[in-house]
Formats: C-alpha cells, structure tokens, sequence
C-alpha cells in the first residue's frame, strides 16, 4: 500500500494556485488539499495545473457557521457542492456544531450523504474543535450509531480539548482509528492543537504518541489491502503558529515545517 502526501494550502494563499501547485510538486507532494474559490474560472485553472503536474485534489471545507441553525446548515450544503465541484478525489470538511443537539447535528451528516451519493465524490467529516467531533468523547455516541461514518483523523484538536494526549480514552481513540479514511498529520498537545515546531527535541514524546495513532491507522488500511492511504501534513499558519511578540513575524516556517512532516512519514510508511 503506498501513501500519498497532501499539500494544504491553507496558509499559501498568497502565492496564488497555479505557484502553490508547482512548489508542491518541487517538494515532492502526491497532491493538494485545497479549499475550492467559487469561481469556474480558477477552478478550472486548478484542474489544469494540477493535471499538468500530475497531482490530486483533496476539496475542503471549514465549515464555518454563519447565523443560527437553518442558515448555517444551507450554508454547509452549498460549500459541500462547490468542494465537490472541483473533482477531488473526496471531500475532507468539518461538519455541525458542539453546541447544536445531537439531531442538528445529525442533519449536517445527513445533507453530507445526500450530496455524496448524487455527486458521487465521497465525504469525509474531520474530527475539530467546535464542530460535532470536538471531542473523542464526544464523537463517539456518533460513530456507535452510524457505521459508514468516516471520519479525517486530526487528533491534535481533541488533545487541546481534553488536555491530555487521551491516555485516558483509549477506546474512543480505538473506535475513532478504526473509522479513518484520511490523515491530518499536525501534532496537538495538551494546552493547544498545534506545537510550535515538531523538530525541536522537548516535542519528541507528543511527536512520537501521535505516529502511534498514525501507525495504527496505516496499519488497518494495509490489513484490508487498501491500494493507498492519503496524509496532509496540516501545520497552520498564525494563529496556529505561534509569533515572536511584536514583530507579526512566525517562529518557524509553516512550509519547512510540514515538508519535515511529509518526508518523516514518507520514510515511516513508505519503505
């Protein structure tokens, strides 16, 4: 089984697409993972590039709720269409609310099936912060009653929720990596979702009890003789990077940083 490396762009806006695509293909990425603009025309320049450097697209979405209940699910539905416009190879997006009920909730998973079946792109739901899986306890009672869902592994968030690495949840963390199609590969720990640098020698132990989960998750797929499994190294720009105070300037490279992700897990799962 080989596994593929995502690009996110979240972050890179500022190069434009058809640069972002071509620095992704120099550093040695699979594809991009990319939230879709609206527009046919850059769509359909994103298709070509990526096309020409033979790359993939993941569509996402944030999920960003705008006002109450009806509208945000609208919202969802029409963001969801426009992500699988772009002819992903899927969706990735964060899907609901923390604070809507189970059934509200319920309705933003349901529209997501409603539009995965007659597109024909699939869907995944990404564990977040302030969306229906904020949490590993949380998006258990989900899981249980629903076995098709599948689900983006971002276990960063729910370490920042908990504030812990899950030791304590070990079988809701064991339910979550049996319903993972896809990787989000930042490294969370207890006070935050993102750790400053991942090369820097005091976060090798939350480092290495992420590659844990990750390692269970690529080992599930290898035992049902998955063809690929697909991985974004999805370390954010601020204010998920930190700043050095009163200079707007980060404290590492967001770009260096998930290039180290990428060639750590290439090496790891591709051997």
């Amino acid at each position: 089984m080989k596994t593929q490396f995502f690009c996110p762009f979240w972050g890179h806006e500022h190069l434009g697409h058809v640069a972002f695509i071509q620095k992704a293909k120099k550093s040695g990425y699979d594809g991009i993972e990319i939230l879709p603009p609206h527009e046919t025309s850059q769509k359909e320049q994103i298709k070509e590039e990526c096309e020409k450097n033979e790359l993939a697209i993941i569509g996402v979405w944030g999920g960003m709720i705008e006002g109450d209940f009806e509208t945000s699910l609208d919202t969802y539905k029409k963001h969801l269409e426009n992500a699988c416009s772009i002819d992903p190879i899927f969706v990735n997006i964060q899907t609901g609310k923390d604070h809507y009920t189970y059934d509200q909730n319920r309705a933003f998973l349901d529209a997501a099936n409603e539009i995965s079946e007659r597109t024909g792109i699939k869907v995944i739901h990404e564990t977040h912060r302030s969306k229906f899986s904020n949490s590993a306890h949380g998006t258990v009672p989900f899981l249980e009653k629903d076995e098709n869902l599948r689900i983006t592994a971002d276990f960063s968030h729910w370490c920042c929720v908990a504030e812990t690495l899950l030791e304590d949840q070990p079988k809701a963390v064991e339910l979550a990596i049996s319903r993972t199609d896809h990787i989000h590969a930042r490294v969370g720990h207890t006070q935050g979702s993102q750790v400053p640098d991942p090369r820097a020698p005091e976060w090798q132990h939350t480092l290495e009890t992420h590659m844990k989960w990750w390692d269970q998750i690529i080992a599930l797929h290898q035992e049902k003789e998955k063809k690929f499994m697909t991985i974004t190294p999805e370390f954010g720009p601020f204010p998920y990077m930190p700043m050095i105070p009163l200079t707007q300037q980060p404290i590492t490279s967001q770009w260096d940083v998930n290039v180290y992700m990428k060639d750590l897990l290439k090496e790891r799962y591709n051997k």
